[in-house]
């Protein structure tokens, strides 16, 4: 929108489906919504009556500007027991989301015109939060037939004199994969070589389903140029608490630190509280978490492999796929919106996540498996996939 009262940065700013996929929530009454990654799952009930007696007790103040000092050594505690990896409250910051941990890590380290990597296709923000802080981003294709794994020659080929940082995310939002080890060493080999900073988007580590998942920080030599964003919003189904944490070297940290003073001050003493209740009952809490978005994942993939002009890799990771829609000769906005208007079913089109999205769409197994057959029971009345 046009006017001299808006920054003329934003004057251009398109909405994108993901961000407006909330307005079509009424539009019918037996919509089934694939859209947007907010498990339906409530926040376990011994979280939430914890984190309310902790209110009842005082809790509702700010808490240190790096976060609770219990919440911080619980992190810690919590890497060093599944990752056996060393880190100190001083390198850990709580913060206010997992999106708002990218965003202090990109304000921190960028200058005007720095860039940075982003696989594509990549979770919807990154690139105008890279801009919000002033860089500059630099797509990195990725593509089904090759699992979607990161090309590091590709990577390589990349990198300029302004090349800052890259951004890694696995188990990946949206395209379900998870990067290989071999991957992840090799992409650690080219940040040592370039003297780049990794930024790991550690957001969904639980749902890592056929190998445990790896930190990138844990690779030797990776901890010094990492930055790990974690979040508690998927892997402990916290979404509306709004509540993560940066692991960095303390010298950052105290940076980022200064930053979140003048934007939001201090993570929301509650939330915190809730994390940290979660994070030390999370052998009782995530297993069966993981056992039933796994078993809904593999439930709509087996849908979509039925699919006439549908092919689909098998799911890795997350509990989103990107079935690749190419066949039926429509883009991807045109089968999301067949699907809505026939289907009354909600997903996301390819191009929502990047260019090379185009020719896919997301679907998110936010939803009980009574709802998913539901859903493919529309769908696969549509003429497209007869």
């Amino acid at each position: 929108m046009k006017s001299p009262y808006i920054a003329k940065r934003y004057w251009n700013s398109i909405a994108t489906p993901m961000g407006e996929s909330s307005s079509i929530l009424g539009k019918y009454s037996d919509l089934i919504n694939f859209s947007l990654g907010d498990p339906d799952i409530t926040t376990d009930k011994r979280i939430i009556e914890k984190a309310f007696q902790d209110a009842l007790n005082g809790h509702t103040h700010y808490t240190d500007f790096f976060g609770v000092k219990e919440l911080r050594e619980a992190v810690c505690e919590y890497y060093d027991e599944e990752y056996n990896y060393h880190v100190v409250k001083e390198e850990c910051m709580i913060t206010t989301s997992g999106c708002h941990a990218m965003w202090l890590a990109l304000e921190a380290i960028l200058d005007d015109g720095d860039e940075v990597i982003i696989p594509s296709p990549y979770f919807t923000p990154y690139p105008q939060q890279v801009k919000l802080a002033r860089g500059k981003p630099v797509f990195l294709e990725t593509f089904e037939e090759e699992g979607f794994q990161l090309n590091t020659d590709r990577l390589e080929k990349l990198i300029t004199n302004r090349t800052k940082a890259i951004i890694v995310n696995t188990p990946n939002n949206p395209t379900g994969t998870c990067l290989t080890k071999e991957t992840l060493v090799q992409i650690s080999e080219i940040a040592k070589k370039y003297d780049l900073l990794v930024i790991a988007d550690d957001i969904y580590t639980i749902f890592s389903y056929e190998e445990p998942f790896m930190p990138i920080t844990t690779i030797e030599d990776m901890k010094e140029r990492t930055i790990t964003i974690g979040s508690f919003s998927k892997d402990y189904a916290m979404t509306g608490w709004r509540i993560g944490y940066i692991l960095a070297p303390s010298y950052m940290i105290n940076i980022i630190k200064d930053i979140n003073e003048n934007n939001v001050f201090t993570a929301p003493s509650i939330s915190q509280q809730a994390a940290l209740h979660a994070i030390k009952m999370r052998k009782e809490i995530q297993p069966p978490m993981v056992k039933e978005f796994k078993s809904r994942t593999f439930a709509a993939y087996e849908r979509l492999e039925q699919l006439k002009n549908v092919s689909i890799l098998p799911p890795k990771g997350t509990f989103y796929l990107f079935p690749n829609i190419k066949a039926t000769g429509l883009t991807s906005e045109e089968v999301t919106n067949r699907i809505l208007e026939e289907a009354h079913v909600l997903v996301l089109p390819g191009t929502s996540f990047g260019d090379n999205g185009e020719g896919y769409i997301r679907i998110a197994a936010t939803v009980g498996k009574d709802k998913i057959n539901e859903a493919f029971d529309r769908i696969e009345k549509m003429e497209i996939f007869r």
